[in-house]
């Protein structure tokens, strides 16, 4: 299948213009946009300042050490003591998502009392990451 132009045809435009007795009520105009500069086309100038306003947006950040199916039963007979035996063995990677989406593994670490992630492997590369964004 031949892709089609982003743009439409003259003969598809006036066919949108076309009124009938449907859209009496719709305004339909043309919509002009500027033409980007060289710097906005390379995408230059969002990398440099562009984007500094997304860096406040907050993501999910998950770290899945392992997972397995139970039924209600074996959900319902967990209590405090009791061991869950999940799909990894020890030493495994972890899996880190962002928002949703699998983006690297790691090793669990402890900094203080607190756990931590050590990042061991970067699975989506930052082309994969401009491209998803499209």
């Amino acid at each position: 299948m031949a892709k089609k132009s982003p743009r439409l045809t003259d003969e598809e435009v006036a066919e949108l213009l076309r009124t009938d007795e449907r859209s009496q009520d719709v305004e339909i105009r043309r919509v002009e946009f500027a033409e980007l500069g060289e710097e906005e086309a390379s995408g230059e100038g969002a990398k440099a300042s562009g984007v500094s306003f997304l860096w406040d947006i907050p993501m999910t950040v998950e770290v899945v050490l392992g997972e397995t199916e139970l039924t209600v039963r074996e959900v319902m007979e967990i209590g405090v003591g009791s061991v869950v035996e999940l799909n990894r063995s020890y030493g495994e990677p972890v899996d880190i998502y962002l928002n949703g989406r699998l983006v690297a593994r790691g090793e669990v670490v402890t900094a203080g009392e607190q756990f931590g992630v050590k990042i061991k492997e970067i699975l989506v590369s930052s082309e994969e990451v401009a491209e998803s964004s499209e």
